[in-house]
């Protein structure tokens, strides 16, 4: 499967296009990660436990999608974006939506 957040690919010809596609997740934070986030918050930087969290979410959001569009026919996704939203104390939603289209080589 092909994601990108192109309108086209090179070297590739769109032949049929199945519409709006997407993927999403809703995470909520964890205890033991939120006492590291409070810890690492006192003295400054980046807090792994929350960048792998939602690492973790964009890729599954994506695999969900890619799902849905070959599920419809597809071979890749184009014009992909992503949307986070806050959901409720403690939980953020992870959304991506494309384009699920058939290419073939040009």
């Amino acid at each position: 499967m092909i994601i990108s957040s192109r309108n086209d690919l090179a070297g590739h010809r769109i032949v049929q296009e199945f519409g709006l596609v997407r993927g999403s997740t809703i995470r909520a934070r964890h205890l033991g990660r939120d006492i590291l986030a409070g810890l690492k918050s006192i003295v400054g930087g980046e807090i792994q436990e929350y960048t792998k969290m939602m690492a973790e979410a964009r890729e599954q959001a994506i695999d969900r999608m890619a799902k849905e569009a070959s599920d419809a026919g597809g071979n890749a996704v184009l014009c992909v974006r992503f949307s986070t939203a806050y959901v409720m104390g403690g939980t953020a939603e992870i959304v991506v939506y494309g384009t699920a289209v058939k290419v073939e080589k040009s």
